[in-house]
């Protein structure tokens, strides 16, 4: 056994990735990206390693993959095992690494992580990518159609005769789980069947379900022609998506921020549910994903993005030159 972990470990040293926890270093010419175990993390990190790969050919790009949690893929930046986080999500960090109460601002969510992350972590939270991957209620293009469902108000009136494929970590969640939804919408719906998140989408697709709740930027709602109930009361938390870097790494590269600031408010809802289909569904690697996206976008050549000194949320931000 113990021969087996070594040679796993020389080969993982070989191949130029790290286990967590592990650490390891390169040169002071290297940016190391943190990525993550779901499509989106991964496609976004190819995302930035090749725009960085573009305007700054002269800098070594790798990419820490398969990190289970935001928690985890933050850690290994302060760790200094990586420099960028590919994905990470206003709402999850707002309650999660931050520990703060959940809000249903927009706004209010990402000022409280720009501040938290610069506080507590030293670490830039981004503008966000443009896209965000909440909670979201869904019906079939057909559904929505013969019954004139666009909003999950519009659900009260059958609610007693539905059938919704639930994700099971959603019926116990606190603040916006189904007992917050029971309260501020004043219906419940009358069959309720927990399964997989990954089960949902062709359970409605199919029709065992009138309805399930999947994630707002899953390619399979493209895909499946499934249509995105709007959440008119807003039980759900915005989840935006940005990217974080450390101070230290944009100090080191002044070019780095700009390059970065070029995803801005890029990367639609859309094009993110475009892209995952692309991968998930359609087995196209992540790598070549991003690649399709960036030259289509003619790597955002002509975007000339604000610096963030001189955007009101990091003005007075400190350690960024």
């Amino acid at each position: 056994m113990k021969k087996i972990l070594i040679t796993i470990l020389c080969m993982m040293t070989l191949a130029g990735c790290s286990l967590p926890g592990l650490g390891f270093s390169k040169g002071d010419n290297s940016i190391i990206i943190a990525s993550g175990s779901m499509t989106e993390r991964q496609i976004n990190a190819e995302i930035i390693s090749q725009m960085i790969a573009h305007y700054m050919p002269e800098v070594e790009v790798s990419i820490l993959t398969n990190l289970g949690s935001s928690l985890l893929m933050m850690q290994t930046i302060e760790r200094k095992e990586s420099h960028i986080s590919s994905v990470m999500y206003t709402g999850t960090s707002l309650t999660g690494e931050l520990g703060y109460e959940a809000t249903t601002d927009v706004e209010k969510a990402l000022e409280l992580v720009v501040k938290g992350y610069d506080e507590k972590f030293d670490l830039v939270w981004f503008p966000t990518y443009g896209f965000d991957n909440t909670y979201a209620f869904m019906v079939s293009k057909t559904f929505s159609e013969t019954h004139n469902v666009h909003k999950i108000s519009d659900l009260k009136r059958m609610a007693s005769d539905l059938r919704a494929g639930i994700d099971t970590g959603w019926l116990d969640r606190d603040g916006d789980g189904y007992e917050a939804f029971k309260d501020l919408y004043q219906f419940e719906f009358g069959t309720i069947l927990p399964m997989e998140i990954g089960l949902v989408y062709t359970a409605v697709q199919t029709g065992e379900m009138d309805l399930v709740l999947g994630y707002s930027s899953d390619g399979r709602i493209d895909a499946y022609d499934l249509v995105v109930l709007e959440d008119d009361l807003q039980l759900f938390p915005p989840y935006d998506a940005s990217l974080v870097a450390s101070k230290e790494i944009l100090r080191a590269h002044p070019k780095l921020e700009s390059v970065l600031l070029k995803l801005n408010g890029q990367i639609s809802v859309g094009d993110m549910q475009y892209m995952n289909n692309r991968s998930d569904e359609e087995r196209v690697e992540p790598r070549i994903v991003a690649k399709e996206f960036l030259e289509a976008n003619d790597y955002f050549e002509e975007f000339n993005p604000i610096p963030l000194d001189e955007r009101p949320l990091y003005k007075d931000m400190e350690g960024l030159k």
